[in-house]
């Protein structure tokens, strides 16, 4: 019952994204943007725009913040290579380590899928040329890869006071990152929420797999 409810929840917030990726299509949709690129939510997005402006430290930090969370995904890589090796077997790599992986290749799918698919550019030119931007794949990446982290050190780590630093680190380190890519002014508000709604429905789609494996033990 649980496991359904999980992915119910799962479900739910990827609609919500999928709602909100149409909300910015088709909803108060204007040329606001560099080169009179067009984006919805317009006077959302102009208001915080022009309240927030351009950040280059902002931008600079949450970038060495995305490589902190790229770093995180592969010693979660090497801990299955570890134990591949440790084991002598594919099949007694922990399951959890798998559908980890599988959420790492969602998230360079989704990456893909919106660099080819652009939904709207940023509000900056970057190196003088348009950049795909909806939805922010910093924040999406950093909040489903350090976001997991934090359940797989729940599971993993037994001391309460490494733990509470492991977490809080990872936490501090998502929080840091969605707050700083907004001061940076690199993106739309929008591309903020819609990576926030995705990389949460990302989450939860890894809860529900994880803990309808464990369930089955």
């Amino acid at each position: 019952m649980k496991a359904k409810t999980n992915f119910l929840l799962s479900g739910i917030l990827f609609a919500l994204f999928i709602i909100f990726t149409l909300l910015v299509l088709n909803f108060d949709v204007q040329s606001i943007g560099p080169e009179g690129s067009f984006v919805g939510f317009a006077e959302l997005n102009s208001f915080f725009r022009g309240a927030v402006g351009v950040n280059m430290l902002w931008y600079n930090i949450t970038d060495w913040l995305g490589i902190s969370a790229i770093f995180t995904a592969f010693d979660f890589a090497l801990l299955g290579l570890f134990q591949f090796i440790r084991r002598k077997s594919l099949l007694k790599v922990d399951a959890d380590i798998y559908i980890l992986g599988g959420l790492y290749l969602l998230v360079i799918a989704a990456y893909v899928f919106f660099e080819i698919n652009v939904i709207n550019y940023r509000p900056v030119l970057m190196d003088g040329m348009l950049e795909a931007s909806y939805p922010s794949s910093h924040v999406m990446m950093v909040c489903t890869v350090m976001g997991s982290a934090v359940l797989q050190f729940r599971s993993r780590i037994k001391r309460k006071k490494l733990l509470f630093t492991a977490n809080s680190i990872s936490l501090a380190v998502i929080i840091v990152t969605v707050f700083g890519r907004f001061l940076s002014g690199v993106h739309w508000t929008s591309d903020i929420i819609g990576a926030l709604l995705l990389s949460g429905a990302l989450l939860m789609l890894y809860h529900s797999c994880v803990s309808l494996i464990n369930n089955k033990k």
